[in-house]
């Protein structure tokens, strides 16, 4: 296959490329500056946002096109990070609508990033893709607005993936995760009531594959596993698993006091369940909190 990423520098965009790679894809990878030592490897492109809007032919005859980019939340929210991280993902599904629109033969599929964040946070509810959206924060409205800009990419079949937490070892949020706990002083966060809806970086890579394959996949999807955790269940398992001790409490406060409104992300979640992957038969690698966290040590 011939398959266009972008974001493709990013911890789940350098997983999916490594997977695909590996078996034979040629893949074109669309960033803002071309690295300075790319990697050699024939089946491993590098164009430019610049390339392609001067010649969009280079990207006809795709069998999919994947947008993962976007500015990391994981990030103090100052006034200016909140307008960079809207805007990124803004004018990047712009630009690729634009140039979706100008291909004559269009890619097979395209799959849009998107977040869990979208349903909005409880502590009760179980959130599936059929569920109603909810803006009640920051993230929750970028997400919002990252989906309704994605609808303007038309006459392609658009698969949301609607990303959880991606837990692996080469980035992402969970090499930070665990710090606390290799470290001995690891424990819940605030209550630890809060919900922690995650993904292993394998299973996220394959169900990437898997929209892609499936024609019959479209809209929202939830790439989270079908057994998330609270923030006290996960606790215990890192510990468990590295055979550290659970002790010692992050009061909500003072998370507020050292990262700011950052704290939402750790501090609420949501309760997610991927029932149009297990509908059409995808088979999670690591659906529970324990393996996952095992193969990761």
């Amino acid at each position: 296959m011939k398959i266009a990423i972008c974001g493709g520098t990013g911890f789940i965009g350098q997983s999916i490329i490594k997977h695909w790679t590996t078996q034979g894809h040629h893949i074109v990878v669309i960033t803002r500056k071309i690295p300075s030592n790319p990697t050699s490897n024939e089946q491993l492109e590098y164009l430019t946002w610049d390339q392609i809007s001067h010649h969009p032919e280079s990207l006809e005859n795709l069998d999919a096109l994947v947008n993962l980019a976007g500015a990391s939340l994981s990030q103090r929210w100052t006034k200016q990070a909140k307008k960079r991280i809207m805007e990124s993902r803004l004018t990047t599904v712009s630009t690729l609508s634009k140039l979706v629109s100008r291909l004559q033969n269009k890619p097979a599929v395209v799959i849009q990033a998107s977040a869990v964040a979208i349903y909005g946070t409880s502590l009760e509810e179980t959130f599936e893709e059929n569920s109603q959206t909810s803006v009640m924060d920051f993230p929750s409205d970028v997400v919002q607005q990252w989906e309704d800009a994605a609808d303007s990419i038309k006459e392609v079949r658009l698969v949301k993936l609607r990303i959880s937490v991606v837990l692996g070892n080469d980035g992402g949020a969970y090499p930070m995760m665990r710090l606390p706990f290799r470290l001995g002083i690891g424990g819940r966060i605030g209550s630890g009531q809060q919900w922690m809806s995650w993904i292993h970086i394998s299973d996220m890579v394959r169900l990437v594959e898997f929209c892609i394959l499936n024609p019959n996949i479209e809209g929202p999807v939830n790439a989270s596993t079908p057994q998330p955790v609270t923030n006290d269940q996960f606790g215990r398992a890192v510990a468990s698993v590295h055979h550290r001790p659970y002790w010692l409490p992050l009061p909500s406060f003072l998370l507020k006091g050292i990262v700011g409104e950052l704290s939402l992300i750790l501090l609420k979640g949501q309760c997610v369940i991927p029932s149009k992957a297990l509908e059409h038969g995808f088979i999670f690698a690591f659906p529970g909190i324990q393996e996952a966290l095992q193969d990761l040590k």
